[in-house]
């Protein structure tokens, strides 16, 4: 029998990416979040998440990895069964907790049936990059704004709050919260002032300190560039080994173009 490895996907790229490092993935996607340019085997609903758990199983699945964007779906009562709605009470009082602790639950409650959960890292490492400048050249300036975007998401994530924000000489414009990165980065573009007469500071991002590395890591891809450049900040920095840069090649051509720099920064 041939052990397999399923890939629990939600919307976006990432799944995609992470299927052409590995062709072989059983590919199952939450209903109402399918991953773009790709076609899951099984959908399922988180009212029927035991019996998709033994769907795994009988499918000879022994590992698991969580990818894409998923909010937290609508739930109908009337479709839980009598097994999954035993254990709704875990499920909600994580989520009470925020957003890390319903991830950890979720992970421990598929360790609970013996499944292994990975992550990108063991997957495809290369679409994690460690520590180096992958384009142009920070200033000091730059490093000095990473140093204090690095202690401010780190301060926010341990309130689970957000994976990002944004520093320009020395002065925090905006912190990464429930709308996200795009939003963040869309109202520092609409703000009057020197940021958007002259290109200066970055957007930084981190997991946040007590993440699980497995599930939910930050991610920057080509829209990143582009909405950081149109919000006049010099360049996009994040924290080595612990996030996910999609589609390498187009976002380092992306930034040379627009002249911002990628820094992957050692913690």
């Amino acid at each position: 029998m041939t052990c397999r490895t399923a890939l629990v996907a939600g919307s976006g790229l990432l799944p995609g990416a992470l299927c052409a490092a590995r062709p072989d993935l059983l590919v199952t996607a939450l209903e109402g979040f399918s991953p773009q340019n790709l076609t899951p085997q099984i959908l399922f609903r988180v009212e029927r998440l035991i019996p998709f758990i033994r769907a795994l199983q009988e499918a000879s699945v022994v590992e698991v990895i969580f990818a894409g964007s998923v909010r937290r779906p609508r739930l109908d009562p009337a479709l839980f069964d009598a097994q999954t709605a035993q254990i709704v009470p875990r499920l909600l009082a994580a989520m009470q907790s925020g957003d890390d602790a319903t991830l950890r639950e979720v992970i421990a409650i598929f360790e609970d049936f013996d499944l292994k959960v990975k992550g990108v890292a063991d997957i495809a490492p290369a679409l994690i990059p460690q520590a180096g400048i992958l384009v142009g050249q920070p200033s000091l300036q730059d490093q000095a704004d990473a140093a204090r975007a690095a202690m401010i998401v780190n301060a926010l994530g341990t309130v689970d709050v957000g994976q990002g924000a944004v520093v320009v000489k020395g002065l925090c414009l905006a912190v990464e919260a429930l709308p996200g990165t795009d939003a963040m980065l869309a109202h520092i573009a609409a703000l009057n002032g020197p940021l958007n007469k002259a290109r200066a500071g970055l957007i930084y991002k981190a997991p946040k300190p007590t993440q699980d590395l497995r599930i939910d890591l930050p991610t920057i891809g080509i829209q990143t560039v582009i909405h950081a450049a149109n919000a006049g900040l010099a360049g996009i920095a994040f924290q080595a080994g612990g996030v996910i840069l999609l589609e390498l090649e187009a976002v380092l051509a992306e930034a040379k173009k627009l002249g911002l720099f990628v820094w992957a920064r050692a913690a």
